[in-house]
């Protein structure tokens, strides 16, 4: 199996950056964000096998971290495990997928306040690297790594509770000045990117290297 190796955030091979809005976001739709978010909402659940209950608790991004929903995860094991193959098109439809829900989140969060695409890329930048599966990924990593990777799930539990608080304090900036305070949108930002590089290694199984304890991208 190997012994468990680190890299840092800077050499990740799974980014996120969003674009600051550097600009007066709409007031009315930050308000009533939690409705606003509804149909897409509706849309990605009917995608997903895993109730989405989005709200102060960020159920929606730790939904996509610790469960499968419809991200292909089992079959991708067994064909790792068996066949030390990762289909092109498999990896395709998670990045697709991550990305959209990454879409969702963001908005929900009030980090942006275009309505989220299916299909577009938008403000959110989201990438993984395409692993070559018989040199990047060993075949019996896939079935340990959800293990390996349960002291990242605690630290972000803690840190979904901050971004809740958070969340709270940008609705009212958002609300009384137009802004998403720069400092508290970075905070938010490096939430994500953890969480993205935990579900890489453990759920999206794109990589090896195990994920830095960092915000930082």
């Amino acid at each position: 199996m190997g012994t468990k190796t680190s890299t840092t955030a800077t050499d990740y091979p799974a980014t996120l950056t969003i674009d600051y809005p550097d600009r007066e976001l709409d007031r009315v739709t930050s308000f009533f964000r939690l409705f606003a978010v509804i149909p897409i909402a509706i849309v990605l659940g009917l995608m997903s096998d895993a109730a989405l209950t989005w709200g102060s608790n960020l159920e929606g991004w730790r939904t996509g971290l610790t469960t499968g929903g419809i991200i292909l995860f089992i079959p991708l094991v067994l064909m790792i495990l068996f066949r030390t193959k990762y289909p092109r098109w498999w990896f395709d439809w998670n990045l697709a997928f991550t990305r959209f829900t990454y879409r969702v989140t963001a908005y929900i969060l009030l980090m942006r306040d275009e309505y989220p695409s299916t299909d577009e890329e938008q403000a959110v930048h989201l990438q993984l690297v395409y692993p070559d599966a018989r040199r990047d990924i060993g075949r019996v990593k896939p079935l340990i790594k959800w293990f390996l990777a349960i002291p990242h799930y605690i630290v972000l539990a803690f840190l979904a509770v901050a971004v809740s608080v958070v969340w709270i304090i940008a609705w009212f900036a958002i609300l009384f000045t137009g802004r998403y305070p720069r400092g508290l949108f970075d905070f938010t930002q490096g939430v994500l990117r953890w969480g993205l590089r935990v579900q890489a290694y453990a759920l999206l199984l794109v990589t090896d290297k195990y994920p830095a304890f960092s915000l930082e991208d």
